[in-house]
């Protein structure tokens, strides 16, 4: 078996285009899915979002009662007091004791006005935090739902190509392998910057396919002459003869053949 370094030129572009319809093959089949797995993950990130937000609320909530239970405490003491200051206002033996255990009262009175006020206003600001917690549950509850319906719908889509895919990924290791390491990631990084996924193109009325930039006839001839792999310096692309790209598609639809 050759080593991979002494294949000639034209065995490494026809390997590149071989392994350009491998992987084309494989956008068609992640493109079927559109926008769908960025949506559920926009909404799984949402719905997260959304939950840290209820779990605030309750600890507000919690909070907000806590505060509440506290006041009560108050309450009930200033009331225990208040009993008790009237009992020892029956035994005093001067106006000034009297007067004195008076304004406790008054004091304990004060405490318990104070405390019902914040009490009003915690159960208030409960009210409203439970209001703004109920649509947070029901708007969490809308977005599960319909999470749900797109995982569904993305996990069909998976499932009817999922055989391919596997097999068209191994596909595309296997055609990589052939491939010397410093071609195959100039393959990989022209593939990554286009757009259309390409990083070998056929000529399509001499212009490279997807561009509109004529090749000049002495620059057509020495592609179709496949001696050394030639950039189109507008696209960036590796190009190859209509001949190579009729021969290696025919060839591929035995290896594609789902």
């Amino acid at each position: 078996m050759a080593n991979i370094t002494e294949i000639s030129v034209e065995e490494k572009l026809r390997a590149l285009y071989d392994l350009q319809i491998i992987d084309s093959r494989l956008d068609e089949i992640r493109n079927t899915r559109g926008e769908l797995p960025i949506e559920v993950e926009d909404l799984e990130i949402e719905i997260e979002g959304l939950e840290t937000r209820a779990e605030k609320f309750h600890a507000d909530i919690k909070e907000q009662n806590d505060q509440i239970n506290t006041k009560n405490e108050v309450i009930n003491h200033a009331k225990t007091l208040i009993e008790k200051y009237k009992s020892q206002q029956d035994s005093v033996r001067n106006n000034k004791e009297f007067e004195a255990l008076g304004k406790e009262m008054e004091y304990q009175e004060l405490e318990i006005q104070l405390s019902e006020k914040r009490i009003k206003e915690f159960g208030a600001k409960i009210a409203h935090k439970e209001e703004t917690l109920n649509e947070l549950t029901t708007k969490i509850d809308d977005l599960k739902n319909h999470l749900k319906f797109k995982k569904e719908e993305l996990e069909g889509l998976i499932s009817e190509t999922q055989k391919e895919e596997e097999y068209l990924i191994e596909k595309s290791k296997e055609f990589a392998s052939k491939i010397d390491a410093r071609l195959l990631a100039s393959y990989n990084r022209i593939r990554t910057s286009s757009s259309t996924g390409l990083a070998v193109v056929g000529l399509e009325r001499g212009a490279p396919k997807g561009s509109f930039f004529t090749i000049p006839p002495q620059k057509q001839m020495e592609i179709a002459q496949r001696k050394k792999i030639i950039i189109d310096e507008h696209s960036g692309k590796i190009l190859v003869d209509d001949e190579l790209v009729m021969e290696e598609n025919e060839k591929m639809k035995s290896v594609i053949k789902f």
